[in-house]
């Protein structure tokens, strides 16, 4: 789509005659940066700045603002008229000195729907687009009009808060392209993310919480509506429309209603995410305005709670319903006169199929409704001949085509039909039936919800989500959400095995933990630094008859039943269930310095994913009583998932921590997924930062890799970046390694040495990669990475391996080649095995760990007391010549063990 270009004669102003450029009161970032905009392409009209200003908006300009033009309104010039106005993100013009009662040359830029009708001399220019800004810079850019950085930053800034950082719904194309332009002309991502993320004063959250505190959910024509209301503290005036924008970004509902009582009045802030809710028409209706999408109203001399409920009760008639009657209605309706036979009503619902036919007089007015099931009645007690008026459902129940899906389901309920005529013009002109209402198709939001919930119900238990359940309602009794995060959802998404769960909290964690504990029972252990805790719960909670509506028997606590998801049968048993639960309060995190770690601090859920590596980890699934299943995705992971792109959220990610450039090509490896090209393009910088990260932190994502399910690849891919030789230069994998890998995946024999479990394929793992490196390579890797002792005591014997193996070779003997690998230690006797090539090796070696070392004399010291033998070293030898006898074969029975000692007794007399 072209970008607008407004002709520069329009406003090519003559400097007798003043041109401004006006916004909005309670200005966002999208307001002022559309002054800018609009300045930049009229340089002769002045961008006047508003009175209120958004807190994180006047901060960047108190810190910026020497470089950019704004003026205030104050210091316009006496004197001078004000013939011509831009409006821009706004369409209401407010009076500023200078301007007369009647403005007739006024152009509107805005990215809402435009007014029904002008004034005249009022022009409109605009399109349905993610923010004013944007409009605004693809005229910019078509036009080559050079900026700074600071004003590119401010522009981004304007773009990224509207659009929530290019993730609203209403974003598009045209925004990111708009964005991408910015940053080519200097825009700092780092500045925008510093003001959009700007903190909230002491009050700010005290209103905030009690917002939080007070939300109610209202379903409204099958939108989701967010009610909320607050009392600021004493001779305090903050700015709430920070507030609304937080609330909104957690709740994502179709319109959000927000008042906090400021002394004796109160502040109406309203947004909306959808044309079926015009948030302009409600703040009018309180005496303020603003557009369809973000308004808000000032109300004088009432209390916010007063205000609140009579919001409550207007809001239906300013909510466009969703699904309409139009939408679900069956048309060509057939309908009976009241004086129509019962027999002929039954004919013609045998000959159409219909249920019922609505009963309408002479005039079309509707009478009532008659059934199959009265009309089958009827036969049976032979009133073939009666009117149907005397079996009919009296009642002039209908609709309009424009009513909405929940007055049908209202109507019915009162009722009880099961079919609600449809009139239009004082006729019938259809009806809507109870299978047409369960047809209904659902919104994206709500598809999307339940698409989450059976992902769960499948994944998952049914006894573990439960539970879940159950700690979702301790939190929201606290005002405090629970969310799967992360890895977990990203795995469901994909159809991949679950790992451990963790309940992210946004709140706090460790009280959760705590009211969790006293109500039913169990214990806790909590980290007081990090906000997390352990839940260990109590005894018996998954025995059976306890999984549902269970608990602890003993205490008499007692988990409530819920409305579950129905799911088909679990593989898991009560015994595979956990022990304990995991709670972790939502946090931010920054880093003093590049690769330390992270400072941590309590935060909301948005703030918490966006700490996180890469976009496909910053999805959250809501698991509270009233929206449980909805799926937050704030950073475009769902999106990435689907591409197979794992991507960085910021250009410092791996600056901040280099460990994320081991963890990109393990989740490469796993997923088969791959680096998008820029954030590939930033690890270069970023690799001499391994250097500088504790050896602890690289091995354990090293652990990590050689755990999966093909380590190679993930390690072929850090050879390939240079992170390999940067973590030590012998390192390497080539097709030997490839080949040995592989062959241990697919080796059946690892328990004949001990090392089939979790912890022997890791040391195999780490023996191979190391396999083939000197000595002192080694010693300076173990150093380095701080490689546990289970895995560093064999990793220094490898060396030795390839002449122990050469000189098997050379035994034949059982007995020789047993006393040889005696003296190496088992699981390093699995490495060799995989190691070389040699079968007669590989048959030594797993003739010796099935049967060799396992062979033993059957005389004990106490038999040989009893031959006469005398207790001392001499015993030491008698063994080991039997031993060495039964395993080459001369001996097989204990009276040729006898028979040997004897004989040894002659030889030593």
């Amino acid at each position: 789509m072209t970008s607008f270009l407004w002709p520069v004669s329009y406003y090519s102003f003559s400097i007798t005659v003043m041109q401004i450029i006006l916004t909005h009161e309670n200005a966002d970032f999208d307001a002022i940066a559309s002054l800018l905009g609009a300045h930049k392409l009229y340089p002769n009209a002045r961008p006047v700045l508003p009175l209120r200003i958004n807190r994180n908006v006047q901060a960047y300009l108190d810190l910026y603002g020497v470089e950019l033009p704004f003026v205030h309104r104050e210091i316009i010039p006496r004197g001078r008229r004000v013939k011509r106005v831009i409006l821009v993100d706004t369409q209401g013009l407010t009076t500023i000195r200078g301007m007369g009662k009647h403005i007739s040359d006024v152009l509107i830029i805005d990215h809402h729907m435009p007014p029904e009708s002008l004034p005249e001399g009022w022009r409109f220019q605009g399109e349905l687009i993610g923010a004013t800004t944007t409009l605004l810079v693809e005229a910019l850019s078509a036009r080559l009009i050079p900026m700074s950085a600071i004003e590119a930053t401010l522009l981004l800034t304007g773009i990224y808060e509207d659009t929530g950082s290019l993730t609203y719904g209403a974003t598009s194309s045209r925004d990111l392209r708009a964005a991408a332009w910015l940053m080519e002309q200097g825009a700092s991502l780092e500045i925008v993310g510093e003001f959009l993320e700007h903190p909230l004063t002491l009050a700010q959250q005290s209103i905030y919480n009690e917002l939080r505190a007070h939300v109610e959910t209202l379903m409204v024509n099958g939108h989701p509506i967010i009610l909320s209301w607050a009392q600021s503290p004493p001779n305090v005036e903050e700015e709430i429309s920070t507030l609304a924008h937080k609330l909104r970004d957690l709740f994502d509902p179709s319109a959000l209603f927000i008042l906090v009582q400021l002394g004796e009045n109160t502040q109406l802030v309203s947004r909306s995410t959808t044309d079926d809710i015009s948030v302009s028409e409600v703040a009018q209706y309180f005496g303020g305005g603003g557009h369809n999408r973000a308004a808000a109203a000032l109300i004088h001399r009432r209390v916010a709670l007063e205000v609140y409920e009579e919001l409550r009760a207007l809001l239906p008639g300013f909510v466009r319903p969703r699904v309409t009657v139009r939408d679900l209605m069956s048309r060509g309706v057939r309908t009976v006169e009241p004086h129509t036979s019962v027999a002929l009503a039954a004919q013609q619902m045998l000959r159409t199929g219909h249920e019922g036919f609505p009963v309408v007089d002479a005039a079309g007015q509707v009478m009532g409704l008659v059934t199959r099931n009265a009309v089958d009645r009827a036969m049976q007690h032979h009133w073939e001949r009666q009117p149907v008026h005397r079996i009919m459902q009296p009642g002039d129940f209908a609709v309009a085509p424009e009513d909405s899906a929940e007055r049908v389901r209202t109507l019915m309920i009162h009722s009880g039909w099961g079919q609600i005529p449809v009139v239009e013009e004082g006729r019938v002109v259809g009806v809507v039936t109870r299978t047409d209402m369960i047809r209904m198709p659902p919104s994206a939001q709500e598809s999307e919800r339940r698409r989450m919930a059976q992902l769960m119900a499948t994944a998952f238990p049914q006894p573990l989500l439960d539970l879940i359940r159950v700690i979702g309602a301790q939190a929201a009794e606290l005002c405090f959400t629970i969310y799967f995060v992360g890895g977990i959802v990203r795995d469901l998404l994909l159809g991949q095995p679950i790992g451990d769960i963790d309940l992210v909290v946004e709140g706090d964690a460790i009280a959760l933990g705590q009211a969790l504990a006293e109500t039913y029972g169990g214990e806790i252990h909590t980290h007081s630094r990090f906000g997390t805790v352990k839940w260990t719960l109590p005894e018996g909670v998954w025995s059976e008859g306890e999984t549902r509506g269970g608990g602890d028997k003993e205490s008499g606590r007692q988990f409530p039943p819920h409305p579950l998801t129905p799911s088909p049968p679990h593989p898991l048993t009560p015994s595979a269930l956990p022990a304990s639960i995991d709670l972790v309060t939502a946090r931010t995190e920054f880093y003093e310095h590049p690769t330390a770690l992270p400072t941590v601090e309590r935060s909301s859920i948005k703030q918490d994913l966006h700490r996180r590596d890469f976009t496909i980890n910053t999805l959250a699934i809501r698991l509270d009583p009233q929206r449980w299943g909805d799926l937050l995705d704030f950073y475009g992971g769902k999106v990435d998932i689907e591409a197979g792109v794992i991507r960085v959220l910021h250009s410092l990610s791996f600056v901040d921590d280099p460990t994320r450039i081991l963890r990109a090509a393990r989740f490469e490896a796993r997923l088969d997924f791959r680096l998008d090209p820029r954030s590939e393009s930033l690890i270069a910088d970023a690799l001499p930062m391994l250097n500088r990260i504790t050896g602890g932190r690289v091995r354990h994502e090293l652990d990590l890799i050689l755990k999966e399910a093909r380590p190679e690849a993930a390690l072929e891919r850090l050879q390939a970046l240079g992170a390999l030789r940067q973590i030590h230069p012998s390192l390497l994998c080539d097709d030997w390694l490839r080949e040995r890998f592989a062959r241990l995946r697919q080796a059946e024999l690892l328990d004949l040495w001990g090392v089939a479990d979790e912890a022997g394929r890791l040391f195999l793992h780490w023996a191979l990669f190391l396999y083939r490196l000197p000595l002192a390579d080694i010693v300076q890797i173990v150093e380095r990475l701080l490689i546990r002792r289970t895995v560093s005591v064999g990793a220094k014997v490898l060396p030795e391996l390839p002449r122990a193996l050469d000189e098997l070779m050379q035994h034949t003997r059982p007995s020789q080649i047993t006393a040889q690998l005696e003296a190496l230690p088992l699981d390093v006797q699995a490495v060799a095995w995989l190691a070389t090539d040699d079968a007669i090796v590989r048959a030594r070696l797993e003739q010796y760990a099935r049967e060799w070392r396992h062979v033993a004399p059957q005389l004990t010291g106490k038999a040989l007391c009893d031959l006469g033998f005398k207790p001392g070293p001499l015993f030491r030898d008698l063994f080991i010549a039997l031993r060495r006898a039964r395993l080459d074969g001369d001996i097989t029975t204990l009276e040729e063990e006898i028979a040997l000692v004897k004989n040894w007794e002659v030889r030593e007399t």
